[in-house]
């Protein structure tokens, strides 16, 4: 079948056109897909299908065409993904499924519907405002840090180093162990440190992340948003705008009273064919 590769801020993904829902992309299929060595490698799939063709996006159709069917590289699925959904806009513009407007372009999600726009190089989608709720902890190999949980329709654990520690450092070959009373469906956990001032921005923070499905990536765009959201309450803010930068990048984040925006580079790197597995 078609594929094409795409990416924003080094967050990779294989996106699969199936517009009418005929694809049984089973967690075997995903799973074979990103593979780095043996498939072609992804934090992910975006699979492209029109809302009314997909039973989790039916309800939403009339908001939106086209539904975002997301899938970490382990083959599980998951809820949302912010940089997913600015590439997933990037592709509908580049292959004629949407047309570009001054509009907001709707996408259907599994949390929802967002909206997009695009200005050249950068996309920027409007989500859910990253509601803080719990304090939890993180445990990485002897350390145990505390930290917020954060729902931006997926799950986050954002978790603030002490100064004592530094962020490149942290050894994030191995998953963070957390509490799966606090977050039974698994969780994505970032550990920032603060960075220094940028001009037009409330908070500068540095972030790596360690992805439920996926491990350590370059790039987690609804965790630059719960970074973001916990540094601006932590500097006495309710809104603001936050430069979040990832080891794949810089995005910015806006937290305004009642949403969300995620801005950034999203590219199309690569077309082609790929040979599904049949097992």
């Amino acid at each position: 079948m078609e594929f094409t590769k795409g990416h924003g801020t080094g967050n990779d993904f294989v996106i699969l056109p199936d517009p009418d829902g005929a694809l049984d992309l089973t967690p075997g299929l995903v799973a074979a897909l990103c593979d780095r060595r043996r498939g072609l490698g992804a934090d992910g799939v975006l699979r492209v299908v029109r809302a009314a063709k997909h039973p989790e996006g039916a309800a939403l159709a009339g908001d939106a065409e086209w539904f975002m069917d997301y899938r970490n590289a382990d083959g599980s699925v998951a809820e949302m993904c912010g940089n997913g959904a600015r590439v997933f806009v990037r592709y509908l513009l580049e292959t004629g499924l949407a047309t570009p407007s001054g509009a907001a372009l709707p996408v259907a999600t599994r949390a929802g519907v967002v909206r997009a726009l695009v200005e050249g190089d950068t996309v920027s989608v409007e989500m859910r405002r990253p509601q803080l709720y719990d304090v939890a902890t993180a445990a990485l190999g002897g350390l145990t840090l505390s930290g917020t949980a954060v729902d931006v329709g997926n799950p986050h654990l954002v978790c603030a180093l002490p100064g004592s520690l530094d962020l490149a450092g942290l050894d994030l070959t191995r998953a963070p162990v957390f509490d799966t009373g606090v977050f039974p469906s698994g969780v994505n956990v970032e550990f920032t440190a603060p960075g220094d001032p940028v001009s037009g921005t409330d908070v500068h923070v540095l972030m790596r992340v360690y992805e439920r499905g996926s491990a350590e990536t370059l790039s987690c765009g609804t965790g630059a948003c719960a970074v973001a959201a916990v540094a601006l309450r932590d500097a006495g803010r309710d809104t603001g705008t936050a430069t979040v930068d990832v080891p794949g990048g810089r995005l910015t984040v806006t937290v305004t009273d009642d949403s969300c925006w995620l801005a950034g580079p999203a590219l199309l790197i690569a077309t082609g064919t790929v040979t599904l597995p049949t097992s």
